[in-house]
């Protein structure tokens, strides 16, 4: 058995950004995949480029139940309890997982209806300032993390056909080029927050700052602005759904960024100005980032053999890839 093979097709529903990549992917690389996709005109798109993709969503869930599908929501966040409420009624028998940017809602949602024994969150941390499926492309996620949760383990609530969907979740990060990193929902949420959504409010606030400086500013604007401001570009509501759904963990780290900035403001409005605490801080930070990049420590488990739970507790704790086999 090749690493990656996974034991089922997959649907995506969904084919923005991350959907229509992650369908570009699986079938490049031969997968059986089709999708479904709401707005008629970029299922007609994906159609003319040779994919396997619907507009109506009776059908492509139907389908689904009928072939044992892995479905893979990639709608935005509003959507979710809708669709859930489909999949629930309309595939009651397909695994699931889901690539949103926060793992704890998602999870809570999915427990309300009496899904968490066929879903395994997961998250593919790769994307851009654009969207939709113009913006997809095949190669998104290669080299990347693939975050994928086992919470349900964590608990005590699976059985062997669960452990056989957290592999195939794991191989359909790995035939894409992503390496899978184990994590526990809120685990996620809290990293996420410090990684990912602060940056979107730091970069929205020192776009509107940038403006604010009017005409010249924005003549004088090079890369240090536009590489801080590039994520100000991603699509309001998506940025929105993502932060606000993780307000929690997104205000703790926002707190410590504005306790920091805070700290630097006061230290230049002193009579001898001085930000060389923040600055030395910041650059031993980036510094160990930089060290860190690319060379992810790596585990090797099996789903389902007796102590699997202590190796993915392990690689959360190290920011370890796990190698499934």
């Amino acid at each position: 058995m090749n690493v990656h093979t996974i034991s089922r097709p997959i649907c995506i529903l969904g084919l923005g950004l991350i959907g229509g990549s992650l369908l570009r992917d699986l079938h490049s690389a031969g997968h059986p995949t089709f999708g479904y996709n709401r707005t008629k005109s970029r299922a007609d798109e994906a159609r003319e480029e040779g994919f396997d993709v619907s507009s109506s969503l009776t059908e492509t869930l139907a389908r689904a139940e009928k072939e044992g599908a892995l479905i893979v929501i990639a709608v935005p966040v509003p959507g979710f309890p809708t669709i859930l409420d489909r999949i629930s009624k309309e595939a009651p028998s397909c695994g699931l997982t889901d690539v949103t940017s926060v793992k704890g809602a998602i999870l809570k949602a999915v427990k309300e209806r009496g899904m968490e024994g066929r879903y395994v969150g997961s998250h593919p941390m790769a994307g851009t300032a654009d969207s939709g499926w113009k913006a997809s492309k095949e190669g998104l996620f290669r080299g990347r993390a693939w975050v994928v949760c086992y919470d349900q383990l964590e608990e005590g609530v699976t059985d062997d056909s669960w452990a056989d969907l957290w592999a195939d979740v794991a191989h359909m990060a790995g035939l894409v080029g992503a390496e899978v990193i184990p994590t526990l929902a809120d685990s996620h949420d809290a990293a996420v927050a410090r990684i990912s959504h602060l940056p979107h409010i730091l970069a929205e606030a020192l776009s509107v700052v940038g403006d604010n400086g009017g005409a010249l500013a924005l003549s004088l604007a090079a890369s240090s602005y536009t590489d801080a401001t590039r994520v100000a570009g991603s699509k309001a509501s998506l940025v929105r759904a993502m932060c606000e759904t993780n307000a929690p963990k997104l205000v703790e780290a926002l707190d410590e960024a504005l306790e920091l900035i805070t700290q630097a403001r006061n230290d230049l409005a002193d009579d001898q100005p001085s930000i060389e605490e923040l600055v030395d801080a910041g650059y031993r930070s980036r510094i160990r980032f930089d060290a860190r990049s690319g060379l992810r420590p790596v585990l090797r488990l099996h789903p389902g053999a007796d102590g699997w739970l202590s190796i993915l507790r392990q690689a959360e704790a190290i920011g370890s890839r796990v190698e499934v086999f």
